[in-house]
């Protein structure tokens, strides 16, 4: 058995994660969970959205499946997800988006998975008020040769490891030439240890642009922090929506898998919450953890039951039923 933390979350964190829990079980994977909390409930409860007693176990396991999280106001952290990525230096964001089955979206063949630096640029929040009166401000984006190279790697890895043709670099090195134009410079001397895999760059606002129009000609994309953030939701959006993409957070030692969907205190409690995005982040952690074969009958019972029970799932998807029944059905094409 292998311990994983798991933080439920706030909202419909609770639903899916259970949903989650119950189909693992059912296909069999040897995983011991160590429920946590964190988020405005944590808050509400501890007086701390982000209490001592989930990081240590975070810093015992070093893996985690987390739940949205809803980040309360007022507490003095900008997020919560930052600061558990950057509290284990999680520098590589990874997003994948791929064409569902019998899931209704415009785009066909898609099949990308977005890089994002997760540690530097913009995110570190280094920002001042230039004048006394609070009418201008400035903020300080970092980038370095260290990270770069890093987050570049791992793409490069990750398209060979998965037989990926290409990777594109996105960047805005006309305008951000030392920031960007850093990235794109170790991008360029990263691509010349991986001759075997396509090196191309964009920038940004053409990317932007290409994604919409044709996105199947994408493979592997590695970016900034404030790029990778914009571009992967639209990735999600080019297959279905935040509900049915997973997400990675991957560091040299330790891994934190996550839905990237809000928290939708509005439905919450109404079994009408798609476990989708943390089911499929659930997968990667079971790759993470060399159990491929698990996450890959999970995988095949998810797209028989989008294509054969439809019904049966979520009405965000299409379908007439609810988070139980999707669950089951799941559970009973595994």
């Amino acid at each position: 058995m292998k311990n994983v933390v798991l933080i439920p979350g706030d909202g419909i964190g609770i639903e899916i994660t259970a949903s989650v829990k119950k189909i693992l079980k059912e296909a069999g994977a040897p995983i011991n969970w160590i429920e946590c909390e964190a988020g405005l409930g944590a808050h509400r409860k501890l007086g701390n959205p982000l209490p001592d007693e989930t990081v240590a176990a975070i810093e015992e396991h070093r893996i985690a499946l987390k739940g949205p999280l809803t980040t309360p106001v007022g507490t003095g952290f900008r997020s919560i997800n930052v600061a558990l990525r950057q509290k284990f230096n999680l520098f590589s964001n990874i997003r994948p988006a791929i064409t569902l089955p019998n899931v209704d979206t415009p785009f066909k063949n898609v099949d990308m998975v977005i890089f994002r630096e997760n540690t530097q640029g913009l995110y570190i929040g280094k920002e001042h008020w230039v004048d006394d009166e609070k009418k201008h401000a400035e903020s300080i984006a970092v980038v370095t040769e260290e990270a770069s190279r890093k987050i570049i790697t791992a793409a490069f890895e990750y398209a060979r490891k998965k037989e990926k043709e290409k990777v594109t670099l996105v960047h805005k090195a006309n305008i951000l030439k030392l920031t960007t134009g850093l990235f794109l410079e170790v991008g360029r001397e990263v691509a010349k240890d991986f001759p075997d895999i396509e090196f191309e760059d964009l920038i940004v606002d053409n990317m932007a642009m290409q994604m919409v129009m044709r996105p199947e000609r994408f493979d592997v994309v590695v970016t900034t922090n404030l790029f990778g953030d914009i571009l992967s939701d639209l990735a999600s959006g080019l297959v279905g929506g935040l509900g049915v993409t997973g997400s990675a957070n991957i560091g040299d030692d330790a891994a934190m898998f996550e839905a990237v969907h809000g928290s939708a205190p509005d439905i919450a409690g109404q079994n009408k919450a798609n476990p989708i995005a943390l089911l499929f982040s659930s997968l990667m952690m079971l790759e993470h953890l060399d159990e491929k074969p698990i996450a890959d009958n999970i995988r095949k019972a998810i797209y028989k039951t989008l294509v054969e029970k439809k019904v049966a799932c979520t009405m965000d998807i299409g379908g007439k039923g609810s988070t139980n029944s999707f669950t089951n059905a799941i559970c009973s094409n595994l």
